[in-house]
């Protein structure tokens, strides 16, 4: 009894000693619990207001703010802490690894003004607590993992400003409640999943909003209602499926790539302030119709025009030489025709230029401005030849191309592959007096190395078609049967466990495999391990594997409750952490497209990083178009069978599926709209690295779907990696002429490049016989026939009869554009999307 006394009366002392310098239930006191339990040093014995990041009140009493970013504060917000913070009116806790959020926040109420928890890790749905806040005026969440709805409370806090959920995984619609945050300046909703209209009414509710994304989302149904946002200066709605007119007065705006209909004439830019203050303007990759802007001259503040890629009406040009400052002008696929205004020279500032794939006739104009670096003239009706002044400035500009017209010079200046690929169409003639010497020494210097080097790639591609071969053939004759072990015979978990591929042997260094969680991000829930991925697939069992890619290899599996799955192991060295591993596969986890194969979760087991996807039920496109079935001779007899799998799923191959050009076409812009929403609707940008057949799935409703992007970084490749140096016959040329060349955007348009000239041609990048020429290659051989304009000789005959053949001879001409030698010649896969949607078959073509 004696004994318990004299402990606590201790614990009293101690507690007494403690408050000399930190008294309990103050400011103080509840910041520095928050700290310690959040893993972050507490700043020493000084008064609190002196704490780095922490702001009092005048009479240095109560904390009023608290800004923390990038402190390295880890785990769940705690109980009990900053909930406590009477006065607390800034709390800015980003870039952290924060997990979860608790009571506590929603505790501190309407004296909070700001609160910024962006860059973290909270996932979870996003409670109507925000209501508690009522007097907030910035909130941003920002590139954290919530998902669900967004809370219909938020239309509650009529004094906030500033909204940033971008890149979460929010979904459903927009709620009609966000009306009542009348305050609102930015809005921000990017990248996330969200679907449904704009609530109607958006431009009267919000007066005083200058900043407006809701790019990367699943947006559908009619542009809103825009005309009454009079301080607008920034719009992105692109990445999502708008459609109708255009209203509305704007001085920054970007609606690229959406689905937009209408008359461009009905937007009212009539206001003198609006043209004098128009910087920006980008209307590009829609389906705007009718009539170009009557007053488009009156934008004198104008930098940057688009307006390419929409179905309007065939019109002249539109006056611009009093644009002064005009920096960027595309006005490519716009139907314009007549001929290139000469007032186009006044343009001084034009760094950009670009009217391809119009109907201009004429003459070409003296377009040698000092700040011109990129030209396009291609896909025109354009005559005669090009001025002296701007042929001497071409080999000091960036970009130029006047393929695809009917020019004729003499173009003994060019170098012969500068011809052949910036002029394709142009008939070369020179007087007789030029030496033809002089042209043809610049194209045999090195021939010898360029031979040597086309036989070493010949016998190379050879040898890997055998390869190929061989290993497809050894995959055919194992078993599809995925073996599930019997429900009593339980796996055994005990490692470190090895498996052995066709080719690989890969080890995931785990003890115990029930000690090693298996995220699945849709079903946070599930509590599974690595001993339930080793019992969906027989314990990695070679009867189960679907593909050894460049990455690592493929599995079929079924997880407990059903869940089909494609398990790919990423056996690759990589430098990254196991929490900057994970860190990126949640951050790949929330990037949804309708044409990427979506990230189901992830596995850390030992060194190997696991992705978990969804299972694609009917392969991929390399099967679909050159993997017929062993003993099945043609198509006709393909399309008939049917495929049985264990799980109890029966797949038909229709004809739908193989022999029509409308079906083809679906694939390839399909295709083309995931790698443009890589390129341009993800931050960062991912680059794919290996665009190919094999890497665009089909799921159970035949959409095509693009995998394997985003995983390089978590499988540490390099630029010297064969998996950054592409696929063989997918490659671009810099690859084979640099070893240190990294893979980018327009690396990924020459892949699909293939893959288009791939549909088209029903022919394989390599090893396929190629008639009438003597090519190695798919590109080489039907980008022959495309220059000599002989496309149509080389389309699929079991195509030919199901469409349009023109439509398939300008998606030729597309392909040849993205398989240009010259990366900087390759259009943007914004472009090509563009351009694959105008020769869109209808319903009716086949």
């Amino acid at each position: 009894m004696g004994g318990g006394f004299f402990t606590c009366f201790l614990v009293v002392v101690v507690l007494l000693r403690c408050s000399a310098s930190l008294q309990l239930n103050t400011d103080e006191f509840f910041v520095s619990d928050f700290f310690l339990k959040m893993g972050a040093k507490v700043a020493g014995s000084s008064s609190v207001c002196s704490w780095k990041g922490v702001t009092c009140d005048e009479r240095r009493e109560k904390v009023i703010a608290l800004v923390a970013s990038g402190f390295g504060l880890s785990g769940v917000i705690p109980e009990n802490t900053i909930g406590k913070l009477s006065k607390l009116r800034t709390l800015d806790l980003s870039a952290n690894n924060i997990t979860g959020l608790s009571s506590d926040i929603w505790e501190l109420g309407s004296s909070l003004r700001s609160l910024n928890l962006s860059w973290n890790q909270i996932n979870g749905s996003l409670p109507n607590n925000l209501a508690n806040f009522g007097e907030l005026e910035s909130l941003v969440l920002s590139y954290n993992s919530f998902s669900g709805e967004i809370p219909t409370a938020l239309g509650s806090l009529r004094s906030l400003k500033v909204l940033n959920f971008s890149g979460n995984g929010f979904e459903g619609s927009l709620p009609d409640s966000i009306l009542g945050c009348e305050s609102l300046v930015s809005i921000d909703l990017s990248s996330n999943r969200l679907n449904g209209t704009v609530p109607n009414g958006l431009d009267d509710a919000f007066k005083n909003l200058t900043f407006l994304d809701l790019s990367g989302n699943e947006m559908n149904g009619r542009l809103p209602e825009l005309s009454g946002l009079n301080s607008i200066t920034y719009i992105n709605l692109s990445g999502n499926l708008f459609e109708g007119s255009i209203l509305g007065l704007f001085r920054e705006i970007d609606l690229s790539n959406n689905q937009l209909q209408g008359h461009i004439s009905q937007v009212n830019l009539s206001s003198s302030y609006t043209w004098s203050s128009l910087v920006y303007l980008d209307l590009s990759g829609n389906e705007l119709s009718g009539e170009f802007f009557s007053d488009l001259g009156r934008a004198r503040s104008l930098k940057h025009l688009n307006l390419a890629f929409n179905m309007f009406s065939h019109q002249n040009f539109p006056q611009l030489e009093q644009l002064s400052g005009l920096e960027y002008l595309n006005l490519s696929k716009t139907s314009l025709t007549g001929q290139i205004p000469t007032e186009f020279s006044k343009l001084f500032s034009l760094k950009t230029l670009d009217l391809s794939h119009n109907h201009i006739t004429g003459y070409i104009p003296d377009l040698s401005m000092d700040n011109l670096q990129v030209l396009d003239l291609s896909m025109n009706n354009l005559t005669g030849g090009i001025p002296k002044p701007l042929l001497d400035k071409l080999p000091n500009m960036t970009r130029f191309n006047f393929s695809y017209n009917h020019l004729k010079f003499c173009a003994a200046e060019l170098s012969p592959q500068t011809f052949n690929t910036a002029f394709v169409g142009s008939v070369n003639d020179c007087p007789i007096a030029v030496d033809p010497d002089v042209i043809k020494s610049k194209g045999t210097k090195h021939r010898g190395l360029k031979l040597a080097l086309a036989i070493s790639l010949s016998f190379f591609f050879l040898i890997a078609g055998l390869v190929c071969l061989a290993i497809r053939f050894r995959k055919r004759t194992g078993s599809w049967a995925v073996k599930q072990l019997p429900c009593k015979e339980e796996p055994n978990v005990s490692g470190p466990f090895s498996f052995q591929t066709d080719s690989t042997t890969w080890v995931a260094d785990v003890k115990s495999a029930t000690s090693v969680p298996v995220v699945i991000f849709e079903k946070p829930l599930l509590n599974f391990t690595f001993a339930d991925l080793l019992t969906a697939t027989s314990h990695f069992d070679r009867g189960t594997l679907l593909a050894e890619g460049k990455f690592g290899p493929v599995y079929r599996g079924i997880l407990p409750g059903g869940i089909h799955v494609a398990v790919k192991v990423l056996v690759r060295g990589s430098a990254v952490t196991d929490q900057e591993a994970a860190r990126e596969l949640e951050r790949l986890g929330w990037i949804k497209h309708p044409n990427l194969v979506p990230l189901t979760g992830y596995c850390l087991a030992g060194d190997q990083r696991i992705a978990i996807y969804d299972y694609m039920e009917n392969g991929n496109l390399q099967n679909l178009l050159h993997d017929l079935p062993l003993g099945v001779q043609t198509t006709e007899d393909w399309s008939t069978d049917t495929w049985e799998e264990d799980a109890g799923i029966v797949q038909n191959i229709t004809t739908e599926g193989m022999t029509t050009w409308r079906f083809r076409h679906k694939i390839a812009l399909g295709a083309a709209r995931s790698l443009a929403f890589l390129h341009h609707g993800c931050y960062p940008q991912i680059v794919h690295r290996d665009v190919k057949a094999n890497s665009i799935y089909l799921d159970s409703e035949l959409e095509p779907r693009l995998s394997d992007f985003g995983l390089s970084n978590i499988a540490g490749a390099t630029s010297e990696d064969e998996i950054s140096q592409g696929s063989p016959g997918y490659a671009p040329p810099e690859f084979s002429e640099s070893e240190n060349v990294s893979a980018t955007t327009r690396s990924d348009v020459y892949g699909f490049g293939v893959v288009l000239f791939e549909l088209v041609t029903g022919k394989k990048p390599i090893g396929d016989d190629y008639p009438e020429e003597r090519e190695t290659t798919l590109v080489s051989w039907a980008r022959t026939f495309v220059k000599k304009n002989r496309a149509l000789r080389i389309i699929d005959p079991k195509i030919r009869e199901t469409g349009s053949e023109k439509q398939m001879e300008e998606a030729l001409r597309i392909a040849y554009l993205c398989t240009a030698d010259l990366p900087s010649k390759r259009p943007s896969m914004q472009q090509i999307v563009g351009l694959l949607k105008d020769i869109e078959p209808i319903a009716a073509d086949h």
